[in-house]
């Protein structure tokens, strides 16, 4: 069973040297369920807020030792989160306003009002639960924003798994293996891996399929003849930075036992020269197929596999993250409308459908292509199905009008009631179901059942994925 932890009372420190006052006081907040304690003057409120860490504190201005408003420069340089009321004696607005200048939040005048007093805790907690989302909300939009800016698009359990993994091995010199489908962004990982882990060297891509021996050999070693160097090779190239292999279980044999001696002593040799040299590579390699395939029938060393495995990263496919569908879809948007100078600024609802309800076997890649042709012939503002590919559009199913009421059945009518909620919600099943006042359960268990057996009037939706992906271009 879950337990849920409940929010604890809001906590309000009285700083106040009178006795009298300070004890009624806080008693009077204590009855209307506040958690209070209390201090005498300002040094001891520094002590108890250190430990205690209230919301909100209510001071005296005039007090011996640290007064009030010393108070109040203090915890705005130290705790800048706390809220801060201060009382003021009748008639001394001037306290006042410089308590505010300093930074207090409110002030009440002595002797307090019981009914004022809550009024202006209401007020300060409000403020300053808002100044604190505001802060929220600006961190999230500059992370966004950078995340952006390196092609780092989506927001899905999945994918901010894998980059949290990713940027936590990016400083770490060993080998990374990134698995996963072609066009799910291997390389565009190997990228982000490169910028976060800081190494001063280039990024050097290799596509390691399609070579014999001897021509892969050249293009990673080097080729010397005579006193020549004819080339340098990807491993001198990326000296200081990353080598990413592309298909790298497609590697030739002989060029696989070189590279595993590379790994092993950080030196190899040009193709034509016995001269040992030395490079500083961090290498990731990748593949699209199952590894454990191309280990069993031979195509990759199980001594090189280990070397190169030494984290691995499975990059998901588009299927296994659909929430981040729309927002790689406005991405691809904008980019392409801006290059073509096209007004388009979004999609339809019904193309926005269409784009959910693919399987995207080519993933990102396709998607982007996807994108970049409807924008080339959208008519108006916004896409639309007849502008994406027929291929995507063979996904359509008769129209998305509503089930005609009396005449359908509720099985019908919830249907299309899920259907369309998780088109208007972006895809999402755990905001769909909160629309819809049903468990994200229940909405998964019902979209396998419509895969099964669709009916007419709304885009086929496919089940929840099973399995890790991410988004990246």
């Amino acid at each position: 069973m879950t337990n849920f932890e409940e929010p604890r009372p809001t906590r309000i420190l009285v700083v106040d040297d009178e006795s009298s006052a300070r004890s009624a006081l806080s008693e009077l907040l204590r009855e209307e369920g506040y958690e209070v304690q209390s201090a005498a003057d300002g040094y001891k409120a520094l002590g108890r807020v250190d430990q205690w860490e209230p919301d909100v504190v209510i001071t005296d201005v005039k007090m011996p030792g640290l007064n009030g408003l010393e108070l109040i420069s203090k915890l705005r340089e130290i705790y800048p989160d706390v809220a801060v009321v201060v009382m003021t004696a009748f008639g001394s607005v001037e306290g006042a306003v410089e308590a505010l200048h300093l930074g207090a939040d409110d002030y009440l005048s002595k002797p307090v009002d019981l009914p004022q007093l809550l009024i202006v805790l209401q007020r300060v907690l409000r403020h300053r639960a808002l100044q604190r989302e505001a802060r929220h909300l600006r961190s999230a939009l500059e992370s966004q924003r950078a995340d952006q800016r390196t092609g780092v698009i989506g927001q899905s359990k999945v994918f901010r798994d894998l980059l949290g993994l990713a940027r936590q091995v990016a400083d770490s010199p060993v080998s990374v293996l990134v698995t996963g489908e072609r066009g799910t962004g291997k390389q565009h990982l190997a990228r982000l891996i490169h910028h976060w882990s800081g190494r001063r060297g280039p990024f050097v891509s290799l596509q390691c399929s399609g070579f014999t021996d001897e021509a892969c050999a050249r293009e990673l070693f080097g080729v010397r003849d005579g006193g020549a160097v004819l080339r340098e090779g990807r491993l001198r190239e990326a000296d200081g930075g990353t080598l990413f292999l592309a298909d790298v279980d497609e590697l030739p044999h002989g060029v696989q036992a070189a590279l595993l001696r590379f790994l092993q002593e950080r030196g190899f040799c040009r193709v034509g020269d016995s001269e040992p040299l030395h490079a500083d590579v961090r290498v990731i390699a990748a593949t699209s197929h199952e590894i454990g395939a191309a280990k069993q029938d031979g195509r990759l060393r199980e001594d090189l596999y280990y070397r190169l495995n030494v984290v691995s990263l499975r990059m998901p496919s588009l299927r296994e993250r659909r929430d981040d569908i729309p927002l790689l879809a406005m991405y691809f948007l904008r980019q392409f409308a801006a290059q073509a100078h096209r007004p388009v600024v979004g999609f339809s609802e019904r193309a926005l459908g269409v784009l959910l309800g693919c399987d995207w076997p080519d993933n990102i890649r396709q998607l982007e292509n996807s994108v970049e042709r409807a924008v080339v012939l959208a008519r108006g503002t916004e896409v639309e199905p007849r502008d994406l590919p027929r291929e995507l559009m063979s996904k359509m199913r008769g129209d998305d009008s509503a089930p005609v009421i009396p005449g359908a059945s509720l099985r019908e009518i919830e249907r299309y009631a899920i259907l369309r909620t998780l088109e208007h919600v972006g895809g999402s099943t755990s905001k769909a179901a909160k629309i819809l006042g049903i468990s994200p359960r229940k909405i998964q268990y019902r979209l396998n059942e419509y895969r099964v057996a669709p009916q007419a009037g709304m885009p086929p939706v496919p089940p929840e994925p099973h399995a890790h992906r991410g988004a990246l271009k």
